[in-house]
């Protein structure tokens, strides 16, 4: 007899565990397939390992600058292998504890590859034994993978994506980064840090190049002050994996040249898990890679949704989440509203870190408005000053007529976790009168966003 449920999740990275815990907080009888480890690519080989090795590269930097701060540390070195261990055993804890709470939601985890079939039919395949079972909804959160493009072909050894980058056996003496988004810089930051001699190719015109210019140029001096050498105009239009180590062909400017590298991680963007899992058997409608749903994350084929990296939205994690709950609320007839893209934040965690919201200035001044544009330096924080961190800003963009805030784009230490305050404003339709009338702690990093909100309306002490 097949086992029959509310509803299967197929998948469990952050969208899919997370839609899994939230649809069993609403009653519904929930199952979870997984080929892999729970948590997905984001806390077994993404979002959570990345961050403890960015952890240890900082603490490495900490040391070897403790004399800035009146410290002596005579002798010191790094462990690679042990710096990557730490990383895989986070990564392990994390996905340990999702399957606590798959065992505390009571949420049946089915092991296997799973493909949909017509009538609301999941079929799980493993170690050769084939099961199916029913449900009156699924949901794919099969979220995205390394993508592969003809110039770099990885082949796991020394043309790498993500997953290899996160467990090299030694460490490389030379590395190529090619792509300069989060992925690409937050390595770049890691590699450099450990002694590694990096360089970093950028299709566009600049690193990082979703983010306001003025964080993409700020970076970029940052990053070439460090050693990291950064070609931007720049393709990769063949690679060379005989011999010792990699060479790559660069077109920059009409002028071809040629680099060499120990190791060549491509970071050149996500490619959608969507194929092999039924979609074609079930005529489920795709279009550009991506599953095509509406605000609710439904299907053209009734029961059956999608949600995270295979569907338009913003391929980060916290949007998966959010989708996830969005589409179970709306299973289980709650009265939800639709996700407002405009108002996700972005977030490079290097150091100094990247965190943005809304509309970069160009973006804005393309659209029309006329805007108050507030900038301030932690040069000029007293708490970034005393802790050693006084690189970047935090930017601010307002409309001039009605005073709605535009954009938040910041660049420095903690900026992560700062850019919270501006997307709970944005929600809110804060203005920026509001946030000067909102007493900013001293001395925090956070005062900086006030201040640049004050520079916006010449209100600013200061500067």
């Amino acid at each position: 007899m097949t086992k029959k449920y509310d509803l299967i999740v197929l998948g469990s990275g952050p969208g899919g565990y997370v839609t899994a815990i939230r649809a069993s907080q609403l009653g519904l009888k929930t199952a979870i397939v997984e080929k892999e480890s729970l948590g997905g690519v984001c806390l077994n080989w993404g979002c959570i390992p990345t961050k403890a090795l960015l952890k240890s590269a900082q603490v490495f930097e900490y040391i070897k600058k403790a004399d800035t701060y009146g410290l002596k540390i005579k002798d010191f070195d790094k462990d690679f292998d042990a710096v990557i261990k730490r990383s895989r055993d986070v990564a392990g804890g994390m996905s340990k504890g999702v399957n606590f709470l798959m065992k505390k939601n009571k949420i049946e985890v089915i092991n296997g590859y799973g493909k949909i079939k017509p009538n609301k039919v999941v079929s799980v395949e493993k170690e050769g034994t084939e099961m199916d079972f029913e449900s009156d909804n699924i949901i794919i959160a099969t979220g995205g993978r390394s993508r592969v493009i003809d110039s770099i072909p990885q082949d796991g050894k020394k043309i790498i994506g993500y997953r290899e980058a996160m467990t090299l056996k030694k460490q490389p003496k030379k590395m190529i980064i090619v792509g300069s988004g989060a992925i690409g810089i937050e390595f770049a930051y890691f590699y450099n840090s450990m002694g590694t001699e990096v360089k970093v190719i950028e299709y566009m015109d600049r690193i990082l190049p979703v983010e306001d210019k003025d964080i993409s140029n700020q970076l970029n001096k940052t990053f070439k002050k460090s050693g990291i050498e950064i070609l931007t105009n720049s393709e990769v239009i063949s690679s060379d994996v005989k011999g010792k180590g990699v060479k790559v062909q660069v077109k920059s400017d009409g002028q071809i040249s040629v680099h060499e590298a120990d190791i060549v991680l491509s970071a050149v963007g996500y490619k959608s898990n969507i194929e092999n899992i039924g979609l074609e058997e079930v005529g489920i409608a795709v279009d550009k890679d991506k599953i095509l749903v509406d605000e609710f994350y439904k299907t053209n084929i009734p029961g059956y949704y999608a949600i995270g990296d295979i569907t338009s939205g913003q391929a980060l994690a916290h949007v998966a989440s959010a989708e996830g709950i969005l589409c179970v609320e709306k299973i289980a007839n709650h009265d939800v509203e639709p996700i407002n893209y405009d108002n996700i934040p972005g977030c490079t965690y290097c150091s100094p870190e990247v965190a943005s919201v809304g509309l970069t200035e160009e973006k804005a001044l393309e659209m029309g408005y006329d805007i108050k544009v507030g900038k301030f330096p932690f040069t000029a924080s007293g708490k970034a000053q005393a802790s050693g961190h006084s690189d970047g800003f935090v930017k601010v963009i307002f409309d001039e007529k009605y005073g709605e805030w535009l954009g938040c784009h910041m660049i420095g230490a903690g900026v992560t976790d700062m850019i919270a305050e501006a997307v709970l404003g944005r929600k809110l339709e804060t203005t920026g009168k509001e946030i000067l009338n909102a007493v900013h702690p001293h001395p925090t990093m956070s005062e900086a966003l006030m201040e640049a909100v004050a520079d916006a309306y010449d209100e600013v002490i200061h500067l």
